[in-house]
């Protein structure tokens, strides 16, 4: 489920090539999650390490995570047996 959230959230990524010939590449509704490269593959393989480094701080905090396309990535505190 996690590889799928990814996945997910990654397709949503919007690319924009700057005027210094530079990638930027940002998730709407993942605030904070954004990356700048050199090259498009850049730009995605470092968009999708902070939206992993995201998602671990979030999950820590247990702070919500956007759904998206019907996967919910809700944090439950379960008691202990």
């Amino acid at each position: 489920m996690l590889t799928e959230y990814i996945g997910a959230a990654l397709k949503k990524a919007r690319y924009k090539k700057l005027d210094d010939d530079s990638w930027f590449a940002e998730i709407p509704d993942f605030e904070g999650v954004w990356a700048n490269a050199g090259t498009v593959e850049e730009c995605r393989s470092e968009l999708r390490e902070v939206l992993e480094e995201w998602m671990v701080l979030k999950i820590r905090d247990r702070d919500p995570l956007p759904t998206l396309g019907g996967l919910n990535m809700e944090i439950r505190k379960e008691d202990a047996a």
